[in-house]
């Protein structure tokens, strides 16, 4: 199998921005004029507050200078009207974007989910589980703050500064000049700080990732990590990882929190000086009215703020943007190819749990435009395949066998030989590089995989059981089926009587991949699950392999019964298991060395022989 990746890979910024911002606009849909109406409402918030404040130097200097009362009464009720609107606009764009961004992570993380089913096996083989696991949980988190509050934000903030330089040109260009050095001082620091910002994010998102990774392995290996004493390096090795993440979050965030201080400090200055030169401005008479200089030092006292809130809107979208590449380019990777023609379609309804091939046939178009229907048999060929999970590294070398309808096939030999290789090819998770692999005489590259792999069962050494009852996992394969059939089934695989002693019986909930019962119980729950589904192809991979000597004898009797009518490819390294097949292949290298049934290959005296003899073991 080829290696996992077991790093992330590592990106220090975004590197396209508008373009990973113009996929992340797709995902509003039809909902793209709501955004449009966040803007101009953020736009208007901002004018309500920028607006209000120097009508209220007009406010001292006219209504209260000349003692208007009725004209500060409208002024006044103007102000209020202001505000309120500017209030009412910042609760509306609130609630829109908590809506649209939900809307948003709600259609992204369904097309994550529908790619990563779609995905082949092949990236699944080399890429941590952990990272994967990642793109559903940290890098969507981020874009949920960055739509949630930044996107909105940083418009508030953008506004509230082109607002201030206006305000202050217009009450007197000459102050306004110098406030702009200081706002120039402070815009360049952001520039060069954020730099530092988004680099140290981005790395901050990658080590996340290194750490979902690290804590999925050290979970699904805890029993192995107990058993070889190996805690300590264990630890050691995900303190490793997580210095990483300190270094990487420490450095964010000491640049993040950088700002607040060094504006602060800047803005201080600024308005020290404001108050300063403003005075003497009024005093000389180079600014008209009481109001102009207070409508002046508030402006100058609150342009700092949109700076301070415009970084650190900055540095939260340029994280989730950092988040949506590793997203997009997860959703970039190819899916399974299916380029398949050919259908199982259903021919009629089940009258038994025993006449799936009487049911189903291939549907077979013909160049005419008419298509022919093969009946579904079971029979499978392999034609002088050759497969290499890595180009140059061939694992099956020129492999040809058949297997005819209703015939058992043993495939015998040590690890890395190429036996759940060559199961691997039939279901068609790989795609071979040369020969041909028919199943009933058709291509099974011609095949769609739906139909292929809805008429193969299959049985591993690895059982995988979810979340829910042991009626629901054994029903994972039909779940149509009623509870009469999941019963029946359950028999079958002997499985019935120990289902029965559990308190809930079949509705006992399983948690942990099932690891709430033995090993042996849950392989005879996935031999159940094979029961029930009955297409004319059965392998079971090492299906007996963690099933004591005793259960096996009566799982053996119980799988005759399943076995019946059905081609079978069996794996194992139990030779009890396999000696009954019509045919044995004995595999080395990724060749086929030896073929026959188990007399014949007993007779042959070769490599089977002494194996079967116990002179020699398989490894």
């Amino acid at each position: 199998m080829p290696k996992i990746n077991s790093t992330p890979q590592k990106y220090s910024r975004p590197s396209n921005i508008f373009k990973t911002l113009g996929r992340l606009f797709h995902y509003f849909g039809k909902k793209k004029y709501l955004l449009i109406l966040v803007v101009i409402l953020v736009i208007y918030t901002s004018f309500a507050n920028i607006f209000g404040s120097y009508m209220l130097g007009n406010v001292i200097d006219t209504a209260i200078k000349n003692e208007d009362y009725p004209g500060l009464l409208t002024s006044t009720l103007t102000l209020i009207g202001i505000y309120l609107a500017g209030v009412l606009c910042d609760l509306a764009y609130t609630q829109i974007m908590v809506r649209l961004s939900q809307s948003v992570l709600y259609n992204l993380r369904k097309e994550l989910s529908i790619h990563n089913q779609n995905l082949p096996l092949s990236y699944f083989d080399q890429h941590n589980h952990g990272e994967i696991m990642s793109y559903f949980t940290n890098d969507v988190d981020t874009l949920v703050n960055a739509l949630n509050d930044s996107f909105a934000n940083i418009i508030l903030s953008f506004c509230n500064i082109v607002g201030t330089i206006v305000v202050l040109a217009v009450i007197n260009i000459y102050l306004a000049l110098m406030n702009y050095a200081f706002m120039a001082i402070i815009a360049i620091f952001i520039v060069l700080n954020t730099k530092k910002c988004r680099k140290y994010f981005t790395m901050q998102q990658s080590e996340i990732a290194s750490i979902n990774a690290k804590v999925e392995e050290d979970i699904n290996g805890t029993k192995v990590e107990k058993a070889f004493n190996h805690e300590e390096d264990s630890f050691n090795s995900f303190d490793e990882v997580n210095k990483s993440w300190l270094h990487a979050s420490t450095k964010s965030f000491f640049h993040t929190q950088l700002n607040v201080p060094v504006i602060v400090s800047l803005s201080y200055i600024q308005f020290a000086c404001a108050c300063i030169v403003g005075s003497i401005f009024l005093v000389n008479g180079w600014i008209v009215g009481i109001g102009a200089l207070t409508t002046y030092i508030v402006n100058v006292r609150q342009s700092a703020q949109p700076f301070n809130f415009f970084t650190q809107h900055v540095n939260t979208i340029l994280t989730a943007l950092a988040g949506s590449e590793r997203i997009f380019r997860f959703l970039d990777e190819k899916e399974e190819e299916d380029k398949g023609t050919v259908e199982l379609v259903k021919l009629g309804d089940a009258s038994t749990l025993h006449d799936y091939k009487s049911r189903y046939a291939w549907k077979v178009p013909q160049k005419d435009g008419t298509y022919t229907l093969v009946p579904l048999k079971g029979e499978i060929v392999f034609k002088n395949v050759t497969f290499a999970y890595v180009p140059g590294k061939d694992i099956l070398k020129d492999i040809s066998f058949y297997a005819k309808d209703g015939q058992k096939i043993a495939f015998v030999g040590s690890t890395g030989a190429g036996k759940t290789t060559i199961i691997s090819l039939i279901t068609r998770f790989y795609n071979i590089q040369k020969g041909e692999i028919l199943y009933d005489g058709i291509d099974v590259k011609d095949m769609k995989l739906e139909g292929l792999r809805r008429s193969i069962s299959m049985v591993t050494q690895d059982t995988h059981l979810f979340t829910g009852t042991i009626k629901e996992n054994i029903k994972y394969s039909r779940m149509h089926s009623t509870d009469e059939e999941v019963i029946k089934a359950a028999k079958i695989a002997n499985c019935d009587s120990f289902i029965r002693m559990l308190p809930n019986g079949y509705d006992t909930m399983l948690y942990d991949d099932g690891h709430n019962l033995s090993e042996g119980q849950r392989q005879l729950l996935a031999l159940a699950r094979a029961a029930l589904s009955m297409p004319p192809v059965l392998i079971l991979d090492e299906a007996t392999s963690n099933i004591d000597t005793r259960s096996e004898k009566l799982v053996q009797k119980s799988m005759d019964v399943l076995m019946q009518n059905r081609t079978v490819l069996v794996i194992a390294h139990r030779l009890s298991t396999v000696k009954n097949s019509d045919a044995i292949l004995y595999l080395e290298n990724g060749k086929i060395v030896e073929r026959g049934s188990n007399d014949d290959l007993l007779k042959l005296k070769g490599k089977y022989y002494a194996l079967y003899e116990g002179k020699t073991e398989l490894d």
